[in-house]
């Protein structure tokens, strides 16, 4: 369950991310409203999972799952620039992820 807590907090996280940035700087109320929504929930989650993962873990794998998909959708939603090095790097940390749930 632990692990589904912490799944669940990285998939909030790239949504508070991208509310984050469609709110230009806290300007429109509705994206402002709904990243302290998704920030909310991902931090509630988050510390759920750290319940029973270790700390360096769950953030490691928080962290990455926020990061592999803001750049997915930053690629998706806001044109930016796919190069192989970025695809690359993405796969790593999503091999990296994968290997920290296994350890």
């Amino acid at each position: 369950m632990a692990w589904l807590w912490l799944m669940s907090a990285g998939f909030f996280e790239v949504f508070f991310a991208i509310f984050l940035k469609l709110s230009d700087g806290f300007t429109k109320p509705l994206y402002t409203l709904l990243f302290v929504l998704a920030a909310g929930l991902s931090f509630y989650c988050l510390t759920k999972a750290m319940q029973i993962i270790p700390i360096g873990t769950a953030y490691a794998v928080w962290t990455g799952i926020g990061t592999a998909g803001v750049a997915l959708l930053g690629v998706l939603l806001f044109a930016e620039p796919v190069t192989g090095l970025r695809l690359l790097f993405m796969a790593t940390l999503i091999i990296s992820i994968i290997g920290l749930k296994l350890a």
